[in-house]
Formats: C-alpha cells, sequence, structure tokens
C-alpha cells in the first residue's frame, strides 16, 4: 500500500512495489516524485524526516533529514544585518538540504534497489513533465512578477515563454532531470556494488557538482522577505560537514498502542504531550466532533504548543526535558488547567521544576495584543503562515511576505509492504515561492531557519550547526512490538493537531482509516507562528463547518474565536496500515482531490 498527497508519487511507489521493491525502496522513488510534481511544497533541496519499522522488528527508527544551520549563523551575522528575524524567504534562511542525503540513507540501510532506478521516476516527470497542479498554478500566478524581476533562475522554468503555466499544463524541470542524471552517472561510475554507488551520489550531493554550485550561488545576493537583498551563510563546507542521523523516537502508550514521533527537534512530542494529557480523560463518554470534545483537544493543544514553544530545540545544542514533558505525573497537573471555558494566555510549563522561558519578541506581542483588547480577542493579529494551510487558501489568502512571495507548505508519504516494512515522511521546505532555483541545479534550498530565534540563549536560538526545531511530524503507531500503521499530514503547525483527532476516532472511537481521515476536523491558532513573521492569534479556532452550527455555537460560547472554514478545509491526511488478521489499508484525504491511496 502507498498512499501520498499526490497520485504520481502515489503511483510511482507502487510501481516499484510491484516491481519486487520493497517499501523503504518504494518511498524513495515516491518521495523524489514528490519532489517533481508538488514543487510549491517541497523540493530536493528540502527537508525529510522518516519514521520506519523493518518487519518483524518491535524497534521503530528516526532518519533525521533536517539540515543544520550554516557555521556562520550566528546571532551577532544577522544582527550585523539589522535583522531582529530570520527572512522567510531568499537565502539567509538556507540551512543543508537534508533531503537527498536521507533518500539515500533510508535506500543504503533498508532498501533493496539501486539508485538509477528508484531516481527513473522523477527524472522522467521532471524531463517529460507532469500535469501543473491548480494550486502550483495560483501559486506561480501569485509570484511571477517577484520571479521575473528578483530570481530569474526560477522564472526560467517556472515561467516558460515569459508566461504563467495554467492548471494541467504540462511542466518540465529539465535543469533538475539533467541534475538527476548526473547523479545516476557518477553513482554507476562507482562500481557494480549498490552501497558504493549509493555513496557516490550522496558524495556527488554534498562533496561534488551539487556542493559546489550551491556554493557559488549563495555568495550572490538575493531579494528577501525582509526587503532588501541579502547573501545566504550556507557554503559548500556545510554540506560537505553534515551527516544523516538515525535515532531512537520519542513515544507514549495510549489506547493499548504506542505512538511514535521524532525527538524534539521537530514537533512530534507536541502530539505526544496532548496524548498524554487526554489518555487520563474519559473519552469515551464523549462523541466525535462533539464541543466538549474539541474544546478538551483544543485546551491541551494549546498548552502542549506552549511548551514546544518554551522548550523544543537541537539536543544535540540545548537540554530539552523531553522524559519529564511526557512524563503521567507532568500530564497531570497540564490536565488540571483545562477548564470548560477556553483559555486566552499562553501557559508553558514547568517540567521537572524547570521555569519555562519564551522568546521576548513573544512575550512583547501577547502584552500587545492584552493591552488592545483585554485577551487578545478581536484586536489580536492574524497569523500569517502556518496556521492554516495554504494549499487550500483562496488566492487572496495565500500567506505572503514582504516581498510578495508565497510561503510553502508541504507533503507526505506512507508506504507498508506485504512483509509488513512500514515507512511514514513528510518531505517539506525548497518550495518554488520561497528561495530561487540555484543555478542550472533546477532546485531550490530549504528556508527552514526561518524557524530559528535570533535572540541568544533559547532553545531553539540560531548557531552554528544547530537543526531548527520544525514542524515536519511522520506518525507510527505500535500495537504489541508491531508496526500497524504509518500516517501524517502538511499542514505546519496543525500538523499534530490535525493528526491528533485522527488518532482518537480510530484508535479510540473505532473509525476505520478513511472514515477516521474523513471526519471534520479543526486546529487552534493559539500558538507562535513557526515562520517568518512568527506571529499570534490568541483564542483562534479554525473548525470545518461540518461540526455543525450547534457545536461551532457551543464552541464560541466557551470563549474561542471560531473561524469557519469550507465542509472539507483543514488537513491532507494519509495513512497505511496493517489489520491484525494481517490485511493491509490504506487511506487519503479527500480535500483538494490531489492525494491517493493505491495498493493490492
Amino acid at each position: 500500500m502507498v498512499s501520498s498527497t499526490h497520485w504520481l508519487a502515489s503511483q510511482s511507489g507502487m510501481a516499484v512495489l510491484e516491481a519486487g521493491g520493497n517499501a523503504f525502496d518504494a518511498a524513495v522513488a515516491a518521495g523524489l516524485v514528490l519532489h517533481v510534481v508538488e514543487p510549491h511544497l517541497n523540493g530536493l533541496g528540502g527537508d525529510v524526516p522518516v519514521i520506519g519499522c523493518v518487519a518483524g522488528s518491535d524497534q521503530p527508527f528516526v532518519l533525521c533529514g533536517q539540515g543544520t544551520a550554516p557555521a556562520s549563523a550566528t546571532p551577532e551575522a544577522f544582527a550585523a544585518l539589522g535583522l531582529d528575524l530570520i527572512p522567510g524567504t531568499g537565502l539567509l534562511a538556507a540551512v543543508v538540504p537534508g533531503a537527498f542525503a536521507t533518500w539515500m540513507d533510508l535506500l543504503a540501510r533498508y532498501g533493496t534497489w539501486y539508485v538509477a532506478d528508484v531516481m527513473a521516476y522523477a527524472i522522467g516527470y521532471a524531463r517529460h513533465g507532469h500535469p501543473l497542479l491548480a494550486q502550483a498554478a495560483a501559486t506561480i500566478d501569485r509570484v511571477a512578477d517577484h520571479l521575473e524581476r528578483h530570481w530569474p533562475t526560477s522564472a526560467a522554468v517556472y515561467l516558460p515563454g515569459g508566461q504563467v503555466p495554467t492548471a494541467g499544463e504540462r511542466l518540465r524541470n529539465e535543469a533538475l532531470a539533467t541534475t538527476l542524471e548526473r547523479i545516476v552517472v557518477e553513482a554507476q561510475a562507482a562500481g557494480p556494488r549498490r552501497e558504493h554507488q549509493i555513496e557516490a551520489a550522496r558524495a556527488a550531493f554534498y562533496e561534488g557538482f551539487v556542493a559546489e554550485e550551491i556554493d557559488r550561488f549563495c555568495a550572490q545576493e538575493v531579494m528577501d522577505s525582509s526587503g532588501r537583498p541579502h547573501r545566504g551563510l550556507l557554503t559548500g563546507d556545510d554540506l560537505t560537514a553534515w551527516r544523516v542521523r538515525e535515532e531512537p523516537p520519542a513515544t507514549i502508550d495510549i489506547a493499548g498502542c504506542t505512538v511514535a514521533k521524532t525527538g524534539p527537534w521537530g514537533q512530534g512530542p507536541a502530539l505526544l504531550q496532548q496524548l498524554a494529557v487526554l489518555r487520563g480523560t474519559d473519552l469515551q463518554d464523549t462523541r466525535p466532533g462533539s464541543a466538549e470534545l474539541v474544546h478538551t483537544v483544543v485546551e491541551n493543544a494549546k498548552l502542549a504548543y506552549a511548551d514546544r514553544d518554551a522548550w523544543y530545540g537541537d539536543p544535540d545544542h540545548t537540554d530539552v526535558p523531553l522524559a519529564a514533558l511526557l512524563s503521567a505525573d507532568y500530564a497531570r497537573v497540564r490536565g488540571d488547567l483545562v477548564t470548560p471555558t477556553a483559555s486566552g494566555t499562553l501557559r508553558p510549563g514547568s517540567p521537572a521544576g524547570r521555569p519555562p522561558r519564551l522568546p521576548l519578541r513573544v512575550t512583547a506581542e501577547i502584552a500587545r495584543l492584552r493591552r488592545e483588547d483585554g485577551h487578545g480577542g478581536p484586536g489580536a493579529r492574524p497569523a500569517a503562515a502556518g496556521t492554516g494551510e495554504p494549499t487550500f487558501a483562496t488566492d487572496a489568502d495565500l500567506p505572503t511576505g514582504a516581498d510578495g512571495t508565497v510561503r510553502g507548505d508541504t507533503c507526505h508519504l506512507d508506504v507498508v509492504d506485504a512483509a509488513g516494512n512500514i515507512v511514514s515522511v513528510t518531505p517539506s521546505g525548497g518550495w518554488l515561492q520561497s528561495s530561487p532555483l540555484v543555478g542550472s541545479l533546477g532546485m531550490a534550498l530549504s528556508t527552514r531557519a526561518q524557524m530559528f530565534w535570533l535572540e541568544p540563549g533559547l532553545p531553539n536560538s540560531v548557531g552554528p550547526h544547530r537543526r531548527p526545531r520544525t514542524t515536519l511530524s511522520p506518525t507510527l503507531v505500535l500495537r504489541d512490538g508491531v508496526a500497524v500503521l504509518a500516517c501524517g499530514t502538511p499542514g505546519g503547525d496543525q500538523q499534530d493537531q490535525w493528526q491528533l483527532p485522527f488518532l482518537l476516532n480510530h484508535l479510540v472511537f473505532g473509525m476505520d482509516l478513511q472514515q477516521a481521515i474523513d471526519a471534520p476536523t479543526w486546529h487552534t491558532t493559539h500558538l507562535v507562528s513557526s515562520f517568518d513573521p512568527r506571529e499570534i492569534e490568541l483564542l483562534g479556532l479554525h473548525a470545518e463547518e461540518r461540526l455543525g452550527a450547534s457545536v461551532l455555537q457551543d464552541l464560541r460560547r466557551r470563549g474561542h474565536r471560531v473561524t469557519t472554514t469550507g465542509p472539507w478545509s483543514l488537513g491532507r491526511l494519509t495513512a497505511v496500515g496493517v489489520r491484525p488478521d494481517g490485511m493491509l489499508r490504506a487511506a487519503a484525504t479527500p480535500r483538494g482531490m490531489q492525494a491517493y491511496a493505491v495498493g493490492r
């Protein structure tokens, strides 16, 4: 079974399984296709966290495909440029592109195929073209003037013949195809052994011609969302020094299952914190989609995300009290804060008695909101990015920077094979609208450094070789030591909110995968946006209108500032799994009419 946010990626992954590849081979092939066919949502120069499990093993693994900040990325370096936030677009926010090395690492450790075989599908769609998605076309239209004036390398690909392409038009990225083809040639030149070819492919990217081109490109000035052009800090040496990390996941037990996520360099533990509180709640007394359930889930999400913003960061560089944050005692303390009415404050906790610390910019913004109306209600500024999904926003609502560029979002991919190998991946970054295509490579760099703070001494402060605390959050679920479910969604700050009702619907309320995905959903914006310009919407609650007028009115009565969205507007979940009888299953969201689940 393969389920992803684009039908061509899903079918490419299925082709690999049909040809004898395993789930990890299929994930690599499908993920590389996503880089080509969803260029407004991810790219080869982006980021890829992976969580998976080998059939017969009770030990899931995480591959950290999150690239680190450049060696010269310090608060002082940005202060010297007169910046108090890292721009969300351009080159200053570039981190080491982690995606390609992570695909190669997954292939080397757990796959069976050769480099040329898994890359053939992406090369074909880049060389010969693919039907452009409507949202990709809308994104290109929105940033066309910017591409023409400031990012000519991008205009050459995304404005063929100087025109904005239409939805469904065949779009080619022949520069990207050439890059991938050259990597294959260098891989095959390393000899017949699979592992040697995979290493040669990695070296071509991180030590060879790709790194050299990125080094040259980042040395030039490029317009970014600060409204001024800046050179990048990323160098070829940064790429050469970086390696993919394999790590154990963070986990929590609920409803007879173990839920596994990445470490606190991602926001994944925020889902685990929510589950830790909710497992002490009698959820069977609530109904799916009821006002009581939505209110309880939202209030817990607000607490977990406040902890995320106060405590999460790269554990190699900061002491994240993860064990305390996930403990039953801490969950009880946090659960006691939930009342029948909505809280209008941002309330990080004190795990193990340690006092929390939010960025000064955040506390100043909260004080401003309180001065305006006493609790951050009508006077609150709506968060510009990460509070909804640009994929489903109207063109007028697409979040933009000061330079007029549109911020990107994310993709997702899940695969399970007949043997029971299973993997969940959330590719992101390298968006066409957030950074120019690098020279002749046909790919853009990740702008993930925008998630750092420039204030020193915070868990997520910028610093050399640090991983930014991302929003990318694939999920794996085990029952009795056997991996039975992989799932995830795009959505920035909402990824671990949209996944939560899905998991409750499936694990607690007994819905099948498709029913759990299709059920009406919601999310809170009562958090610090992870994306430039890092805004806050206190008490904000976005909910699909299918929850019903009485539920929405009840939520308003409880103090939530409810924004009603379209009936099928929130979330892009996909999932695959294994039933207790061994039957494989898969599901994909109908929202957007783009995701696709396939299998046999």
